[in-house]
């Protein structure tokens, strides 16, 4: 069985039974018809995925490949941060007239930065040192800009990547200061995984383990039945991912540059309301 899906499994059990409802306090997030969007949450929860195993994707429900792969490339490949570049419309409820979602995500990380090697924006940093200075322990992005925040429409919810290498091996860290579980959980895990991927080919290493911290994990009132459904469908194989073996720039990915083999999934068959 998929382990994405255990630890899914794991995870939801362990919110809805031992987590901290916010009912009867003030939150910010809403539902389209303006009621107040309650969560039950657990603090700090961490996951690991060894992705040499497998590729980390669930198959109690389908999680869209070539979307989820689609706007980690808009953030980190094209730096951008108007949903006209994108192919989903899974920011549309947090941009503007023209398109923009503020200074945030691939807006940080295009910021430049002068170093005693060069100027480099926060991406092609990573790149050069993971080439250059592997067993460096600075090897990390940021994009929680804090005097940016009063301009970005969302605040950033995966903030923050740490690169290390052991060997030929890259891992990773994804930071998460909140995370709808139902809704993003695997979409997010799916990215950075992908990410790690992408990294370690064109830098001449193999990916590793990719470690995920969540500050707030929580499911929303509305999704708690949903949840439910979800994690007592039955669980399959995790796919084969295939990766085209002749990209050695980052910036030469596409999505068609990766394929999934034999990805079966349970149909949950209903929308899945997002908090806004």
């Amino acid at each position: 069985m998929s382990r994405a899906d255990q630890i899914f499994v794991n995870n939801m059990n362990d919110i809805l039974e031992n987590g901290f409802w916010d009912t009867d306090l003030e939150v910010r997030p809403h539902w389209e018809d303006g009621t107040p969007a309650h969560t039950v949450k657990k603090f700090c929860i961490v996951n690991r995925y060894d992705l040499r195993e497998e590729l980390p994707i669930l198959t109690i429900r389908r999680t869209a490949f070539k979307s989820c792969l689609d706007e980690i490339l808009w953030i980190w490949q094209k730096k951008s941060n108007n949903i006209k570049d994108l192919g989903s419309h899974i920011w549309d409820s947090w941009a503007d007239e023209k398109g923009s979602i503020g200074k945030a995500y691939g807006y940080q990380l295009a910021k430049k930065s002068i170093y005693k090697e060069g100027e480099f924006d926060q991406v092609d940093r990573v790149l050069y040192d993971l080439r250059h200075n592997p067993q460096s322990r600075r090897i990390m992005t940021n994009i929680y800009n804090f005097e940016d925040l009063h301009e970005m429409n969302l605040y950033p919810c995966a903030y923050s990547m740490t690169f290390n290498v052991s060997g030929k091996v890259l891992n990773g860290i994804l930071n998460q200061r909140s995370n709808d579980m139902l809704t993003a959980n695997n979409w997010n895990v799916l990215q950075y995984s992908l990410l790690l991927m992408m990294f370690a080919q064109v830098s001449g290493l193999e990916a590793g383990e990719l470690v995920h911290v969540i500050a707030d994990a929580h499911i929303y009132d509305r999704h708690v039945e949903l949840v439910k459904e979800v994690i007592s469908k039955k669980q399959h194989p995790a796919p084969k991912l295939i990766m085209d073996k002749s990209v050695t720039d980052f910036y030469d990915f596409t999505v068609d540059s990766f394929k999934l083999e034999n990805y079966e999934y349970e149909d949950l068959g209903k929308k899945i309301p997002v908090a806004i």
